[in-house]
């Protein structure tokens, strides 16, 4: 197999499992933690919680345009 095609099914690869490993502990700590929704705890943990998933999200499109710009 040719190199630069293996290097090429390595990046999707990765780009695919990171974001379902993401999607995945997004919507676990969402949903199984209860931390996407206000019930009987402060807001402020609500907040965190949104807060946390964007910057993760944004560090996850960073290492992906890092990742395919080489």
């Amino acid at each position: 197999m040719d190199p630069d095609v293996k290097r090429f099914f390595q990046k999707i690869i990765n780009t695919i499992s990171l974001g379902l490993l993401w999607l995945l502990s997004v919507t676990t700590a969402g949903i199984y933690f209860r931390l996407g929704w206000q019930e009987n705890k402060p807001l402020i943990y609500v907040i965190l919680f949104y807060t946390g998933a964007v910057a993760s999200f944004g560090f996850l499109l960073r290492y992906f345009y890092t990742t395919w710009k080489k």
